[in-house]
């Protein structure tokens, strides 16, 4: 498997990405515009046309954070390959995303488990120029920086369910708003089309409830009215429910666990 390292930023915001890097970046971006073009959310496209992303090469993160700030006073912040759960609550409740400055190599092009710099870009960016969707992710920040550590594990259910294989209902079809479906040429048809894949009506408490795995295509999904019940989410009494979950339990997972292999 790959080790991936985070590149250095200048202080500038500037990433100096090599001849081969932005050619992973034209080719990943190429192939999945043509996809989410038909399976995204409005909020989502809106957001990547504000981005403006070249098509040529790896964008610079002083330009995506030009257009954030504008909207929604967000910022991205870059950091190391994998960072704690500690420092990913703390930036989300500072309105900084983090992003890890490495991309795939073309070993890896179709999938990779760590989060790249395209998966972060890509995936995420678009809709955190969504005022609702931004307020939902700052939110679930300050909650996640006070909760304990079980109280957490429980959150990070309601993060993978929502903000990286969320689906969302937009008139009488059904479509993606999850950085980690819209990343994935894979995800971002299967999401929609298999139909083994369950695809259920968003409830808090069942969310938090769904064991996941993040090595396999997802199951089952959970499908929000719109874009604005995740902004209704965050004025919720969200760990009144987490609570709740952690005294019922986990419900039984829909996938084979994964095996454990000892060396």
């Amino acid at each position: 498997m790959a080790q991936y390292h985070s590149k250095p930023v200048s202080e500038h915001g500037i990433v100096e990405w090599s001849s081969e890097e932005n050619d992973v970046w034209r080719d990943l971006v190429k192939r999945q515009l043509n996809l989410v073009k038909q399976r995204a959310c409005k909020e989502y496209l809106a957001g990547l046309e504000l981005l403006d992303l070249p098509m040529d090469k790896a964008p610079q993160i002083v330009d995506i954070n030009r257009v954030l700030k504008e909207t929604t006073g967000w910022q991205i912040e870059p950091v190391p390959a994998l960072i704690n759960f500690d420092r990913f609550f703390a930036l989300l409740a500072e309105k900084k995303f983090p992003v890890a400055t490495f991309l795939r190599s073309r070993d890896e092009f179709d999938y990779l488990q760590e989060p790249d710099f395209f998966h972060e870009i890509f995936g995420h960016c678009a809709m955190l120029t969504n005022p609702e969707f931004a307020e939902f992710t700052h939110t679930y920040g300050v909650l996640g920086r006070n909760a304990s550590d079980k109280e957490r594990v429980y959150l990070a259910r309601l993060y993978w369910f929502t903000v990286e294989f969320g689906l969302v209902r937009e008139g009488n079809d059904t479509k993606i708003y999850g950085g980690g479906i819209l990343s994935s040429p894979g995800e971002t048809v299967y999401a929609l089309d298999e139909p083994e894949a369950l695809r259920e009506e968003f409830d808090i408490l069942t969310v938090l409830r769904t064991p996941y795995r993040i090595d396999i295509m997802q199951p089952e999904y959970f499908v929000l009215d719109n874009i604005q019940q995740l902004y209704k989410l965050s004025k919720m009494d969200l760990m009144f429910y987490v609570k709740q979950a952690m005294q019922v339990g986990l419900l039984p997972p829909l996938f084979e666990p994964k095996e454990v292999t000892h060396a």
